[in-house]
């Protein structure tokens, strides 16, 4: 068992990075859906992640308190530049994750599914390590 302080740091980072998952999840897929479809609506938002409408508004919110989005009425969510910032390094993020679940040989299907959770707790470090066996292995 580690130290009390090396445990408590790394369970400090587990739920850092879980609060910050959904805000990233949120940022992703508004980008992906104004790629798509050229505007994100919360309800749109609601349908693909499986929440409710009002857990949807909520959380916009928090996006514009945190200068990721902002919000217009009866036009959607916009992501800020910082916003759209973060989506393109969690996209980024998912797409080494995945690559390195291939690599290892974890099914397509899996390596996605996965995916969505490794990537928002991997360290920069980690996810490094991750480029570079990647780089190594020619893919």
């Amino acid at each position: 068992m580690p130290d009390e302080p090396d445990q408590a740091i790394r369970f400090g980072k587990a739920r850092t990075a879980q609060s910050g998952a959904l805000l990233e999840d949120y940022v992703e897929l508004i980008s992906d859906l104004h790629a798509q479809n050229g505007e994100a609506r919360p309800t749109d938002i609601a349908r693909r992640l499986g929440v409710s409408h009002a857990t949807v508004i909520k959380t916009i919110g928090r996006l514009k308190r945190e200068g990721l989005a902002v919000a217009k009425p009866y036009r959607g969510v916009f992501l800020t530049e910082p916003g759209e910032s973060l989506a393109d390094r969690v996209r980024a993020r998912h797409r080494v994750v995945v690559d390195l679940l291939l690599a290892v040989g974890v099914p397509a299907e899996a390596a996605e599914l996965d995916a969505e959770g490794i990537e928002h707790h991997v360290s920069d470090i980690t996810l490094a390590a991750f480029a570079r066996f990647l780089e190594g292995k020619g893919g």
